[in-house]
This record gives structure tokens, sequence and C-alpha cells, in this order.
């Protein structure tokens, strides 16, 4: 499923991320103006119905149409999703290890994660685990900036730029098999946080794959 090396995916800390986030993380990866362009993206893409944030923290970056969705939080950051108001349910997961989501298949409409895929130490498995909980049709929206904790931030994403990242990202989607085609979308300011999107949906109908 992944033909890079392991080695990319070395972090500084390789201790257990629980224990990272046993101190409050509460510090934000991008400022206002990337918070609202996030916000802009994820109002046009995503539909009614269930919603699953994947990494979650203490902000999902949605709009108040969610807050009459189902929104379901999964981090590892426990006070940021007991603090964030978007959340209808609050999982504590760690994707970094071999449990698969804790989600029946189908059980989503869409899925997002907002600047922590730098964290994803399984990336090609986390993405065919997303493509296994979203129903047909249903989106992905990755959103990142350039703010890292650097001790948890893979080798891979610490060492390239943000042309790389791109393709990174885009090469996670790929290598899942779970979704179809690609799409991006570039918010890069002259002053302040650029924020970068990539999404993709999962296969209608008989090219979807059974999970």
């Amino acid at each position: 499923m992944n033909d890079l090396p392991p080695e990319f995916f070395a972090r500084r800390d390789e201790h257990a991320d629980e224990l990272f986030y046993r101190r409050a993380r509460r510090a934000s990866h991008i400022d206002a103006r990337a918070c609202t362009v996030a916000r802009d993206l994820y109002e046009e893409l995503l539909p009614t119905g269930a919603i699953l944030d994947l990494m979650a923290g203490s902000d999902s970056h949605l709009g108040p149409r969610f807050l009459r969705q189902r929104v379901v939080g999964l981090g590892l950051d426990g006070e940021g999703l007991a603090a964030n108001p978007h959340l209808d349910e609050r999982v504590v997961h760690d994707l970094n290890v071999g449990d698969p989501l804790p989600f029946e298949a189908g059980s989503f409409d869409a899925a997002i994660c907002s600047v922590a895929v730098q964290y994803l130490t399984r990336p090609c498995v986390t993405f065919a685990e997303v493509g296994r909980v979203l129903g047909p049709g249903a989106p992905f929206v990755v959103t990142f900036s350039v703010r890292m904790f650097p001790t948890k931030a893979v080798l891979a994403w610490r060492a390239s730029d943000d042309a790389a990242h791109l393709r990174l990202v885009e090469h996670y989607f790929a290598a899942s098999g779970a979704f179809t085609e690609l799409e991006r979308r570039l918010h890069v300011p002259a002053d302040g946080d650029p924020l970068y999107a990539v999404w993709s949906r999962t296969p209608v109908g008989p090219q979807r794959a059974e999970p």
C-alpha cells in the first residue's frame, strides 16, 4: 500500500503519542485568516450528514451549520476534544498504532483532517480506513499549513517544502486505494499563514471496493 521507505516516517520523539498529549496542547497551527479559509472550504465541500473530524482538537474549523449536524471528533488531546463545541461525540484514539478506526463501514458522510496530517506515521493505512468508514461518494478533505510540533512530525514532512507536502498528501490518497480523482486548493497570502487543501471522494456504485 505504501511504497515510501519506513525511515520517512521517523520522528524525533518516538515515545507513545498519548504521553505527548497528557499535557494540554492548545497551540493553533494556523492564524485567524487561514482558519476562515478552512471554514469556508468545509462549508463548500461538506454535505449535510455525519462528519468525522480526524486528529481533532479544540477547534474543528467548522461553521454554524455543523452545530446542527453530527460531528464525531477523534484524537488524543482529551482536553481539546472536551473544549470543542462542534463535537457531539469524542473518541480518544491513536491513529499511529495498529487498531482500525472504531466505526462501522459507511458510518460517515464526510471526513476532515485539519492541520495534523504531518503527524501520521501510517498515513496510507489511515487513509484506507477513512475510506472504509465513509459512505459512497463521501469527501475526505485534508488541510495543512506550515506550523507543526517538530518533535512529532514525520521526517518526510520536516525535510520537505510546501510543494512536496502537497505531493505527499496526494500520494497518501492514491496509495490508499480508497478514493477517486484528487483536487487541491492553495491559499498563499502575502503575509500570514498559508492553507493548503487536498481532497477526494470515495467511489460511487459498482466501482466502490468492498471494505
